[in-house]
């Protein structure tokens, strides 16, 4: 029994060795690749630069601490200020009005299509959107702060108010109304 199990351990060995062996012959030759590898070990190497030498942080103390703040006027500015105030027409737009839908558009784009009388008259204007709005006397259109103050069957009369100069000045502007075929 000993030797059947020796034999069958020296035969599974010689059977690995020679299957090995046999692998190892089977593989294709590597010359083109040893000779690559060599090309490459042969190639000159490029020195990496050395890094640069950091400066040293060098300690600033502000001293200006006592002197005028830059962000508020001067006394000078506060009298230009007033100065242009006075000069102007004393006409300003309300920035604290909430602002109206048809203000975020030109009088250009925006047509007076017609009027609607209920209670009172409104007038019927088309955005470029194709949207009708319905405004009355006293609302808002157009990007110059132009307020409505009359509505007939043939224009729309508003108030802008225009920026010139300095300041601002009111101009009276009339848009038509457009016949719709």
């Amino acid at each position: 029994m000993v030797s059947i199990k020796m034999s069958t351990s020296l035969l599974g060995r010689f059977g690995v060795l020679s299957l090995t062996l046999l692998l190892m012959a089977c593989q294709p030759p590597k010359d083109d690749l040893q000779a690559y590898v060599a090309e490459v070990k042969a190639r000159q190497v490029v020195d990496i630069p050395p890094i640069p030498v950091m400066r040293i942080y060098e300690k600033f103390s502000y001293a200006a601490a006592d002197l005028r703040d830059p962000f508020l006027p001067t006394v000078i500015d506060i009298a230009e200020q007033q100065a242009e105030q006075a000069t102007g027409s004393g006409i300003t737009p309300n920035e604290n009005r909430r602002k109206e839908l048809l203000e975020n558009y030109s009088l250009a784009d925006l047509q007076y299509v017609g009027t609607l009388e209920q209670d009172s008259l409104w007038a019927l204007i088309r955005a470029p959107d194709s949207t009708i709005h319905r405004v009355q006397v006293g609302n808002y259109m157009g990007m110059n702060h132009g307020r409505i103050t009359a509505i007939t069957e043939t224009a729309l009369q508003l108030t802008e108010i225009v920026p010139e100069g300095n300041g601002y000045n009111e101009r009276d502007t009339a848009v038509p109304v457009v016949e719709i075929n």
